[in-house]
């Protein structure tokens, strides 16, 4: 079977549904018409994560005044998901792909290499997909610092 192309700027964003942090079940078709950053991280309460996390969180507000839901995906459980929310008084929903589907279906779960043994993982990674479903900014290999500015930025820019 061939391997299917990472999904880029100016495709259809790959349709995805996945149990979030509150318990419900989250599609991105429940969010026609509003913007959507979709956010990949490794880990649940890491450093990294937890900034980014944080970060999108203190700029909820003005996502929310650009019409656009917030969207952490990683690979954690629903009860890790809301242990970590609770902690850092998140704002934004997470979603449980604990069978790694959405991330393969944009591509994020990669080869990566530390100390030089490689494994499986997910590779930081964001996508803002417009209130029609198409994928219009993406950022691969994610540096956490200023990266929510970045990505509210591009909303603001639509």
């Amino acid at each position: 079977m061939a391997k299917k192309a990472a999904p880029t700027v100016g495709d259809k964003a790959p349709a995805f549904s996945m149990p979030a942090d509150d318990g419900t079940k989250i599609k991105l078709a429940d969010f026609k018409g509003q913007n959507v950053i979709l956010y990949f991280y490794p880990k649940d309460d890491t450093a990294g994560c937890t900034k980014e996390a944080c970060d999108f969180t203190d700029g909820m507000p003005k996502f929310t005044k650009a019409d656009a839901v917030v969207i952490g995906v990683s690979k954690d459980s629903v009860a890790s998901h809301q242990k970590f929310k609770k902690k850092h008084k998140l704002k934004v929903t997470l979603g449980a792909d604990e069978d790694g589907k959405v991330c393969e279906a944009y591509a994020t779960w990669v080869e990566k290499s530390m100390y030089g043994r490689k494994y499986m993982g997910i590779e930081r990674s964001t996508f803002l997909i417009d209130g029609k479903g198409v994928i219009r900014a993406e950022w691969r290999k994610v540096k956490v610092p200023g990266h929510a500015d970045e990505v509210l930025d591009a909303v603001k820019g639509l």
